[in-house]
């Protein structure tokens, strides 16, 4: 496998996404939102209807914590536990969204958009192999995928600790936990999310065909959001690690699969 051809796929398809509206515009407005958004509702829990009350959630997510976590939370009041308990610990999986779906949309495009500007033909006839090709689809939606998530967790911590600094006396974020969230599990889930994406624009006719089944990789992280909110799924830094590992391993497996499935006669044929 060659570098030089693999950064070449890139550059092409980069110089692609950057002028494609239908791309940027949802990768840019999902970060700008969480952001944003969360940080809001997390200073104002009482606006929020949850399922059984906050005090239910608070004593699920309190007994769901390590033993050290419990004692520090248990020196503020109630109204700040549940401030902590949003913006600290139940938001987080919200990060896990922004990695899939903005390199899903990109991976999406990989492929099936080639088919619909008429440009794979020339594409696959290219000098390079198959990893070659592949490689250089994966990376020019994991990059981007993952500056936007880097750029939504800055604006979401800088937000956060600007907006409760009065009132806890102290910047609350980063944690340990998100540090391995962001720059760990959320890698891991873009690489999945990716390699599956590619995979199926790779035998789909067109762009949307594409991005709806590549929407359906996003239910696995809303049961990850529905499981912290309830308080019986708490990820601390050593299982977001292990996971992180698992899912990598199953990445690997999707890369090699994806090579194997990876036939050009067949790729076109399908573009027909």
């Amino acid at each position: 496998m060659r570098l030089d051809k693999v950064l070449l796929v890139f550059r092409k398809d980069f110089q692609e996404i950057s002028r494609n509206k239908e791309v940027i515009l949802p990768m840019l407005i999902l970060p700008l939102v969480i952001g944003l958004f969360l940080p809001a509702i997390g200073m104002n829990p009482e606006n929020v209807n949850i399922p059984g009350g906050q005090d239910a959630m608070v004593e699920n997510m309190l007994a769901a914590l390590p033993e050290a976590m419990q004692t520090q939370l248990m020196g503020y009041t109630p109204p700040e536990q549940v401030m902590l308990m949003m913006l600290v610990y139940l938001f987080a999986p919200f990060f896990l969204v922004i990695p899939l779906m903005s390199s899903s949309v990109i991976a999406a495009d990989s492929f099936a958009g080639e088919k619909e500007r008429n440009t794979l033909e020339a594409l696959l006839a290219t000098p390079i192999t198959d990893s070659e090709l592949l490689l250089g689809k994966i990376l020019v939606s994991f990059i981007p995928g993952m500056g936007v998530t880097i750029f939504g967790f800055i604006l979401y911590v800088l937000t956060v600790n600007v907006l409760t600094v009065e009132t806890f006396g102290q910047y609350i974020l980063p944690t340990v936990p998100w540090l391995v969230l962001i720059f760990v599990l959320s890698p891991a889930i873009s690489l999945l999310g990716i390699g599956t994406t590619v995979i199926v624009s790779s035998r789909v006719k067109g762009f949307r065909e594409a991005q709806q089944l590549s929407a359906l990789l996003v239910i696995p992280v809303i049961g990850l959001l529905f499981g912290q909110g309830s308080g019986y799924l708490m990820l601390g830094s050593n299982a977001m690690i292990i996971l992180a590992l698992f899912i990598l391993a199953i990445d690997v497996v999707i890369f090699r699969f994806g090579l194997r499935l990876f036939q050009r006669e067949n790729i076109l044929s399908k573009s027909k």
